[in-house]
């Protein structure tokens, strides 16, 4: 049987010929891949505002099923975890990466000088981002109600069939086009001049955002240790075949069944885990949000570009909601933060858009292993809710009854 190469080798063999072609080719040679990364990013920008309408408005309207206090309590403390996550890296990111990038801002170029392409399609948006978030969020709502009073089916039937559309074109055209799209921009970089300089800044904080996740997930299992009263790295230890069956997949719905038994070594009661485990694949992305606050956060202050606490807050915390509707494919994620970058002051069809995705990309599969890693931590949580409280209560009450 072929194996066929996956999405990250791709990529990095795509920045490795786009280099090559930037440093050796002829601007002629050059142009070809930026005409086909223009026309790649004109899509994009038709795309993204149907992305919205076809995930979150699904998102949201599924979020309401199943029941009760263990489902909005699982998923408070997801969206908790995911937003202290970006902000721990934002401000990581705040204080040391200008260090890194220091005297090297004002030299840099990203809109390709002398690169233009020999043609561009006009493809326009069908309505523009802002209006998609309004019409996703107030739509998702509306249906989430219409189903807790048995109505709604038909319409939420709909959008979960849209999103199945948006997720076919995703998985079928922009992610295996990707490569190619990443290839013309680093192309056009290193024509210009300037990709060995990002490239060495990266470097250093690629290592810097490996730090940033292993102390974060430390300090989930220390939290979840000192609740279970148990020894957080014994709880740590547990996790390693799921983190490492996730680096490899990059999917955290691919790595439930190995998840699930982690969390069962932990002493995790089965209903839990079970529960958890797979709501949370979903919903919590606290190493996805790492990645990208570093990797944007890198962007803003290597093209000299503001990245203030009241700017980078409300776009992580639009963020920490926008990625429970990504996708299970490597790189959803970042797709799924694509239409909020205007709020950041990033074109997301752009250089600098087109940049994050490579960037990301290479380093989704650790973040998505942290993120299956905190999703343990939260079952611990959980349980020790439903222990302390549902489950003894429900003792209680049938020795009460019995009695």
């Amino acid at each position: 049987m072929e194996k066929k190469l996956g999405l990250v080798p791709k990529l990095i063999l795509a920045i490795i010929v786009g280099i090559l072609i930037g440093q050796f080719t002829p601007l002629g040679f050059v142009r070809v891949f930026k005409t086909f990364s223009t026309f790649f990013g004109s899509f994009l920008s038709f795309f993204i505002p149907l992305m919205i309408v076809g995930f979150v408005v699904s998102g949201i309207a599924k979020l309401t099923e199943g029941a009760g206090k263990l489902l909005g309590l699982t998923a408070v403390i997801s969206y908790v975890s995911t937003l202290l996550a970006g902000t721990f890296s934002y401000i990581i990111a705040s204080t040391f990466y200008p260090k890194l990038v220091s005297g090297i801002s004002s030299s840099l170029d990203f809109t390709g000088k002398d690169v233009n392409p020999y043609f561009s399609i006009p493809l326009k948006a069908p309505f523009d981002v802002t209006v998609a978030i309004v019409f996703a969020f107030m739509t998702g709502i509306t249906i989430s109600y219409m189903r807790n009073q048995g109505k709604g089916e038909t319409t939420f039937t709909l959008f979960s069939e849209f999103e199945e559309i948006i997720t076919r074109v995703l998985a079928g055209f922009v992610i295996p086009l990707l490569p190619f799209h990443i290839l013309g921009i680093f192309a056009e970089l290193t024509y210009s001049g300037v990709v060995f300089t990002v490239i060495g800044v990266f470097l250093k904080i690629y290592l810097c955002i490996f730090a940033i996740h292993y102390v974060y997930m430390l300090i989930m299992f220390s939290i979840a240790g000192g609740l279970s009263k148990k020894n957080p790295f014994t709880l740590i230890k547990n996790q390693l075949p799921a983190y490492f069956t996730a680096v490899g997949t990059q999917s955290s719905a691919a790595t439930i069944p190995v998840n699930i038994q982690s969390g069962l070594k932990n002493g995790t009661s089965p209903e839990i885990v079970n529960f958890v485990v797979p709501l949370c694949a979903t919903i919590h992305l606290s190493g996805s949000m790492i990645t990208l606050t570093s990797c944007i956060m890198g962007i803003l202050i290597l093209n000299g570009m503001p990245f203030s606490l009241g700017l980078m807050v409300p776009f992580i915390a639009m963020l920490g909601i926008a990625m429970v509707a990504a996708p299970g494919a490597p790189g959803g994620a970042v797709m799924a933060a694509l239409p909020f970058l205007f709020m950041i002051g990033i074109d997301a069809d752009g250089a600098l858009g087109s940049l994050l995705i490579a960037l990301y990309i290479t380093q989704d599969s650790f973040g998505t292993a942290i993120n299956v890693s905190g999703d343990n931590a939260i079952a611990i949580y959980v349980d020790e809710f439903y222990k302390r409280y549902i489950k003894k209560s429900i003792v209680t009450y049938k020795t009460n009854n019995l009695s």
